[in-house]
């Protein structure tokens, strides 16, 4: 499948989750001293729920990929708690291990002084199902993106990843980095203004607005010139890259095994 027609499935599966995850709608008042850690699964609707506000707050994550069939991380969260599903996140600053997305977003927003979207009642169920519809509409001919595990080697140190969830281009990449079972920090780049909107081409020629409109924004346009996402950061190699095809290739040469 080619790179634009993925774009395009994303860009529909993204329209119809209201684009939850595209814009800083509550900033964290509060930044964690410590990274958060989230053993995720791409794929799952739960888990891009509490990804969406972690987004939307503006706050970065490291993300222990666990895909179905994995074995670099799962053993770790079942170690964390007697019952595991996913998401489960460890938050070293309070001591907190949960599980359920609804119960993480009301510590998320509790926590580090945001105001998240309601995440349970009827309210949660419309999340759910919309979240279960876009990852439905996201699914390629060949299976959905993020669900299962491929053979790989892991690097020695984790990757970063500048993102945003809604973002259709961050998507294969986020997808890949899962099913290699790849740890990373989410560096969450959410838009936070009108001169954001569209892809850099586009917003740069017309709007000609300031880049660097939340932190991660500036540390681009400050690092590359350009905003735009994703951006893969390899400690490990010392590649830092743009343009999600040739990040999935990389990661596939890199390492897939």
């Amino acid at each position: 499948m080619s790179n634009e027609l993925e774009a395009v499935i994303h860009l529909v599966s993204g329209t119809a989750r209201g684009w939850r995850g595209a814009n800083r709608i509550s900033q964290a008042k509060k930044q964690p001293e410590k990274l958060l850690k989230l053993y995720d699964i791409e794929a799952s609707p739960f888990c891009r729920l509490v990804r969406e506000v972690l987004s939307e707050m503006d706050v970065d994550v490291m993300i222990l990929p666990c895909p179905a069939g994995g074995k670099r991380f799962r053993p770790e969260a079942k170690a964390l708690l007697s019952r595991v599903t996913f998401p489960l996140l460890v938050d070293d600053n309070t001591g907190d291990v949960m599980i359920e997305s609804s119960d993480i977003i009301e510590h998320l927003g509790r926590t580090y002084h945001a105001k998240v979207r309601n995440s349970k009642g009827v309210m949660r169920g419309v999340a759910v199902g919309t979240s279960v519809l876009s990852t439905l509409l996201g699914t390629r001919p060949s299976g959905i993106q993020g669900l299962k595990a491929r053979p790989s080697k892991a690097p020695q140190q984790p990757l970063e990843l500048y993102s945003f969830e809604a973002s259709p281009y961050s998507k294969p990449v986020r997808a890949r980095l899962c099913e290699l079972e790849i740890p990373y920090i989410l560096r969450n780049t959410p838009k936070a203004a009108k001169t954001d909107l569209g892809p850099p081409f586009f917003r740069d020629k017309l709007f000609k607005g300031p880049k660097g409109t939340t932190r991660h924004r500036q540390f681009l346009a400050d690092t590359t010139g350009m905003v735009q996402v994703p951006y893969l950061v390899d400690p490990n190699t010392g590649v830092a890259m743009y343009e999600s095809a040739d990040i999935v290739k990389y990661l596939d040469k890199t390492y897939g095994a």
